[in-house]
């Protein structure tokens, strides 16, 4: 008798019906192979694991507790194959994050922005309504 063969099977987390979508965006793409579908579902987990432990290895080699773009930034740079495809398509950050908190402009706070027209702040949807004063009627 043959041995069995014990192996786990192998379930991919990304949603196949959602990769499959992006997939299909491709306008040169008609149908997508199920195992085919299997196989870019799986490498793309394999890529996001990767890339996410890169970015978090220079976020904690700056002393970050958040991974942010510069910090992906530095990964696809690192790495050659990613940085090939990558590179481009990650935007530019706005200003290095590396400063201390003390040396960043502080927004306003919310309070004082103004409001875009028809608009109104979350507070007054939690505002318990005032009751409203009987007007006071003069009989002039």
């Amino acid at each position: 008798m043959a041995e069995e063969e014990k192996s786990e099977a192998i379930i991919p987390e990304l949603p196949l019906g959602r990769v499959k979508k992006l997939v299909k965006l491709d306008r040169d793409i008609n149908k997508v192979n199920s195992e085919a579908l299997f196989l870019i579902s799986c490498s793309t987990e394999l890529f996001l694991r990767f890339f996410a432990e890169q970015s978090a290895e220079i976020a904690i080699q700056k002393k970050r507790r958040t991974v942010k773009l510069e910090h992906l930034r530095i990964a696809a740079k690192k790495h050659r194959p990613t940085r090939d495809f990558l590179l481009d398509s990650l935007p530019v950050p706005s200003q290095p994050s590396d400063r201390p908190p003390a040396d960043r402009i502080r927004p306003q706070p919310a309070a004082e922005k103004p409001l875009p027209a028809g608009t109104r702040r979350i507070d007054d949807f939690f505002r318990k309504p005032e009751k409203e004063k009987p007007s006071e009627v003069n009989d002039s």
